[in-house]
C-alpha cells in the first residue's frame, strides 16, 4: 500500500552515537540480525562496536558509514513488517542516499556495506588530515555564502557542500581557506560560524581520487531499478536508469549535497509527512526549517514507530 503523501528520508554522518537503536533492538530482533549481517561483510562486531566502542571510534569515517546504513536499513524492515504502508519517495542526506538506495531496492545490502566501507577509507585518504575542514554557517543566505568562499579562497578550495536549510549551510575545502570563511562569515553577522568535528573536506574537489577509486568497485556492483523513487543529492530528481543513479553516486562524493532543493521537490510532488529512517532527529529539524507545514516523524524507538504507525494505518 502506497501513500502518495509520505517519504522516508535517511540521516548521514552525524547521527551515529554510543548505544543507539537499544530500545529498538531489545524489541525487535530484526536490529541486531540485520547488525550481524554487516559484521560478516565487515569482519568485525559492529554492534558490539555500537554499544561498547568509544564515541572517537564511532566518528571514524570508515566505521560510521557502515554503521549508519546498518540503523536505518535495520529501522526500515522493521517497518516493512510492521504495516503495508509504503513511502511514495526517498531520500538520503550524503551517505543516507546509499540507505535509501538499499530500502529502494536497487542495491544488495551486503554490498552496499562493503561499498560504504570503502567510501570511507577512500575518503578519509583522499586528503592527509589536518589539510581539509569543514564548517556549519548559520544565519546567512547561501549566496551570500557562496560570494564569501569566491572572496577569500585565493587558489585554495573552499566552496559550500551541504545546502541543509535556508538558515544553514557547511562549507568545506583546505583548511586555511575554511578558517578565512569563518572569520568573514562572523564579520557578516552570521549567527554562528564554526568549525566541524570531522576530518575530511567531504562533498569538494578534493575527493576526487576518492570518487575515482570508488567507481571501479561500483562498475562491479548491480545497480537495479529503484522500487521506490529517490530524490538525488547531486541535482534534486529521480532517476530510474541504474547505470545514471552508479553515475550520481560517484559525483556525490565531490559534489555538494542539494537538501533544501531535494526537500523542496518532494513536497512540489506532494510531499507531506517525511519519516526519518535512521538514529537522531537531525533531518527532521532540517526539513521543518526548509518547508513548515512538512510533517516529520522518526521511527527510532519503539514509541515513535507505534506513533507514526498509527498515524499512517488511520489515513
Amino acid at each position: 500500500m502506497s501513500n502518495h503523501h509520505i517519504a522516508f528520508v535517511f540521516p548521514g554522518q552525524g547521527s551515529q552515537k554510543v548505544g543507539m537503536l537499544t530500545e529498538m533492538a531489545a524489541a525487535n530482533p530484526i536490529v541486531e540480525q540485520t547488525f550481524a549481517e554487516a559484521s560478516a561483510v565487515l569482519g568485525y562486531d559492529l554492534w558490539n562496536l555500537v554499544h561498547n566502542g568509544a564515541q572517537t571510534d564511532l566518528n571514524l569515517t570508515e566505521r560510521t558509514q557502515p554503521i549508519l546504513l546498518t540503523a536505518s536499513v535495520a529501522l526500515w524492515r522493521i517497518w516493512c513488517e510492521q504495516t503495508p504502508v509504503r513511502p511514495k519517495l526517498m531520500a538520503g542526506h550524503s551517505l543516507g542516499e546509499w540507505s535509501a538506495l538499499v530500502c529502494a531496492g536497487v542495491i544488495d545490502f551486503a554490498a552496499a556495506v562493503k561499498l560504504v566501507q570503502q567510501r570511507g577509507m577512500f575518503m578519509q585518504a583522499a586528503v592527509p588530515e589536518g589539510e581539509g575542514a569543514m564548517a556549519a554557517v548559520i544565519g546567512l543566505e547561501a549566496e551570500v555564502i557562496k560570494n564569501i568562499c569566491t572572496k577569500v579562497a585565493c587558489g585554495d578550495v573552499l566552496a559550500p557542500v551541504n545546502f541543509n536549510s535556508p538558515e544553514q549551510t557547511v562549507i568545506a575545502g583546505a583548511a586555511a581557506a575554511v578558517e578565512r570563511a569563518i572569520v568573514l562569515c562572523r564579520d557578516a553577522k552570521a549567527k554562528r560560524a564554526i568549525l566541524l568535528p570531522v576530518s575530511a573536506p567531504f562533498h569538494t574537489e578534493m575527493m576526487r581520487p576518492a570518487a575515482e577509486k570508488l567507481a571501479l568497485q561500483i562498475e562491479q556492483t548491480r545497480f537495479n531499478t529503484p522500487k521506490t523513487p529517490i530524490v538525488h543529492n547531486v541535482h534534486a530528481q529521480v532517476e530510474s536508469d541504474s547505470d545514471t543513479i552508479k553515475a550520481l553516486m560517484i559525483e556525490q562524493i565531490y559534489s555538494p549535497v542539494r537538501w533544501v532543493d531535494c526537500v523542496n521537490n518532494m513536497v512540489a510532488d506532494g510531499i507531506e509527512v517525511a519519516v526519518e529512517c535512521g538514529p537522531g532527529k537531525v533531518l527532521s529539524g532540517l526539513n521543518k526549517r526548509i518547508v513548515r507545514s512538512l510533517r516529520a516523524l522518526t521511527i527510532e524507538t519503539p514509541a515513535e514507530l507505534d506513533n507514526a504507525v498509527s498515524a499512517f494505518n488511520q489515513i
